[in-house]
């Protein structure tokens, strides 16, 4: 990208006064693809001079401003011709001649159509000249698209409909960025041409992508470049911060906790299929009668409620404030929160060329440009209506195979800091830096340093790079074993390293410390050698010390046991006699609390004048049962 967007600048800035001319090239300011940004920066001799030297790159200060010959002297060392330089000067000037052409209502087309402006034909004329077409063949698809009736599955009559400014401004957009992306496809592929690469499963990748932005009117490009970076926050998260909480759990480390901010739920506001953002926005461009109204309302109605999304007039500033509800909405990212303006979201969304604009660039003169075409013809398939390409979803789509690729990679960051909003040197503002990095979660991934092990190896790999510095005796120890010894020899304290199941950890720099003593001169390594045959023996003599005392600790240990089982045993037994015979114990003591009673009876009998035999008689009777009810329990008793 950055090759393509160099073209335009350096035709604008410093390309020769002759290809200048050859391609109708102008100050930036005269294109309408241009004069939306800082074209002041497009410095030219004149220009460079306005600026301070504190706007100006150290490279710019060494070598000077934008050259053209600088980017030619690049294509060309990658194998491009001077035929294919000039193609590809001639395809991006196309792109901003065609920026230039204007539209207006037509007031003899009856049906509404609209034509080119007339101070746009000069550009068109340049344009169609460098795309290889007619002019009269370019406007004509510009301004009416072609449309084929069908009937019962029959194709009927091809007929022209005139289109609108609004949508005859997209086709021309529609147009630019075809031809830009697959000149931008093209010199991509030429330059992985360029490098020699023969096949390997390792190579190393460089993915340098625009921060998170946030201007004062955000639209479609910039909902992209942050849900691109919600997704790379989330990448960073769990490589750096879940993962590694989790290795430190598998390995059976006592490492801190450390919490860290979750954006799973605003990535499922914009892309959940169907219902997120994206989702939404493909359903009202397939309309139609597609409205940005009707789709920002959609939006604010499918996610009421949800903690990331919130009506403009909710913002601390009063520029969005003055947004109405169904004219954007904002998103709290990670970075912060963002108000968006959805006036453009549908027509920028929709990345498809019609049929006529198609047919054109196939039937080219230009053998370049109609090369580059030559892979998306869809020519033939005409439709009743505008065909959809939806920007969104492709741009979900490389960003999901993006994230695939880093997954399946051993990642490493950079982060890049604003050190302040004038962007001027030598200036450092800390509120605004410890804001970026609390929000980019680098505070989190500090406290996780600090609490951490950063460094890390397997046994076995430590085994295999220092095993050979060492005597036969010591080299043939277990791998854990060998490493112990090592660390313990080399006097690292546990606070330096931490044993994990299958790896052993390093606090930062320890691991470097450790490499160096075991590659230093000879004798200090038979210094070391002999501190590894100490611990070693020290070690298992304290092993051997400890496994006595365990011995004599178990001996013991069994027979408290043993002594505790008998004890157990004679309470158990007591419980259950007790269970069984307390009844007939109770049944006892309240016979014999009867035959007391009886005698006391008896001594009254014998007191009485009248009925004493028979009063004796029944008595001497009861009691001889009660005594007969005792030794029947007694005999059971003893039975049991």
């Amino acid at each position: 990208m950055s090759v393509t967007i160099m073209c335009s600048t350096s035709l604008c800035a410093g390309a020769p006064e002759k290809l200048r001319e050859q391609l109708s090239i102008t100050k930036p300011d005269d294109f309408h693809y241009l004069n939306h940004g800082c074209t002041q920066y497009f410095t030219t001799n004149s220009s460079e001079k306005k600026l301070n030297n504190s706007q100006k790159s150290q490279n710019h200060l060494k070598k000077g401003g934008l050259r053209d010959t600088m980017l030619d002297d690049a294509l060309g060392r990658l194998g491009l011709s001077d035929a294919e330089r000039l193609e590809i000067y001639s395809t991006v000037a196309a792109v901003l001649h065609l920026g230039n052409v204007a539209f207006e209502d037509n007031p003899e087309d009856t049906k509404g159509g609209c034509k080119v402006c007339a101070n746009s034909e000069k550009s068109l004329a340049t344009a169609a000249k460098l795309i290889g077409v007619d002019p009269g063949e370019l406007r004509q698809a510009l301004v009416s698209r072609v449309m084929q009736s069908s009937r019962g599955g029959l194709k009927g009559t091809v007929i022209m409909v005139p289109l609108k400014v609004y949508e005859a401004n997209n086709a021309r957009d529609a147009l630019a960025k075809a031809v830009y992306s697959n000149l931008f496809d093209y010199i991509v592929q030429r330059i992985n041409k360029s490098i020699p690469f023969k096949a390997s499963s390792y190579y190393i990748g460089v993915l340098d992508i625009a921060g998170f932005e946030y201007f004062t009117v955000n639209s479609f490009e910039q909902f992209c470049i942050n849900y691109c970076n919600e997704k790379l926050q989330q990448f960073f998260n769990e490589r750096i911060l879940k993962d590694e909480q989790e290795l430190y759990q598998r390995e059976a480390l006592q490492v801190p906790k450390i919490e860290f901010r979750d954006n799973q739920d605003c990535i499922d506001l914009i892309e959940t299929k169907g219902t997120g953002i994206f989702g939404i926005l493909d359903e009202e461009s397939k309309l139609p009668k597609p409205s940005a109204e009707h789709f920002t309302m959609e939006v604010h109605q499918k996610w009421s409620g949800h903690f990331r999304l919130a009506l403009p007039r909710t913002s601390r500033l009063k520029a969005h404030r003055d947004t109405r509800d169904n004219e954007g909405f904002m998103i709290r990212h990670f970075a912060g929160a963002v108000c968006y303006r959805t006036g453009e979201f549908i027509e920028k969304n929709n990345d498809a060329l019609h049929t006529s604009l198609e047919a054109l660039v196939q039937e080219s003169r230009n053998p370049f440009l109609r090369n580059l075409f030559s892979s998306t013809s869809n020519i033939g398939q005409m439709k009743g209506k505008l065909a959809f390409s939806s920007v969104g979803s492709k741009f979900k789509i490389q960003l999901e195979e993006l994230m695939h690729k880093l997954k399946s990679t051993g990642t490493n960051f950079i982060r890049c800091i604003k050190p302040n909003q004038k962007m001027v040197d030598h200036q450092f503002e800390g509120g605004s830096i410890l804001s970026q990095l609390e929000c980019s979660g680098m505070t989190s991934v500090m406290e996780l340093m600090q609490n951490g092990f950063p460094s890390r190896v397997v046994f076995a790999e430590l085994y295999n790079m220092y095993h050979k510095y060492l005597p036969p005796k010591l080299a043939n120890l277990e791998p854990r074993v060998f490493c112990k010894a090592l660390l313990q020899a080399l006097g690292m304290t546990e606070s330096d390293y931490r044993f994990g199941v299958t790896r052993v950890f390093f606090r930062p720099g320890k691991f470097a410390e450790f490499d160096s003593i075991m590659k230093s001169d000879p004798e200090n390594l038979a210094n070391m050698v002999a501190k590894v045959q100490k611990w070693l023996l020290t070690s298992r003599w304290k092993k051997t010390q400890w496994c006595a005392l365990s011995v004599i600790k178990l001996k013991y240990k069994i027979l408290y046991r043993r002594a505790c089982l008998v004890t157990i045993q004679k309470n158990v037994r007591m419980f259950l006699a007790k269970k069984v015979h307390q009844p007939r114990y109770k049944g006892i003591v309240k016979i014999n609390s009867l035959q007391a009673k009886l005698k006391q009876m008896e001594t009254s009998i014998g007191q009485l004048k009248k009925d004493k035999e028979s009063s004796l008689s029944e008595l001497k009777k009861l009691q001889g049962e009660m005594a007969a009810a005792v030794q029947k329990i007694k005999v059971i008793i003893s039975i049991h």
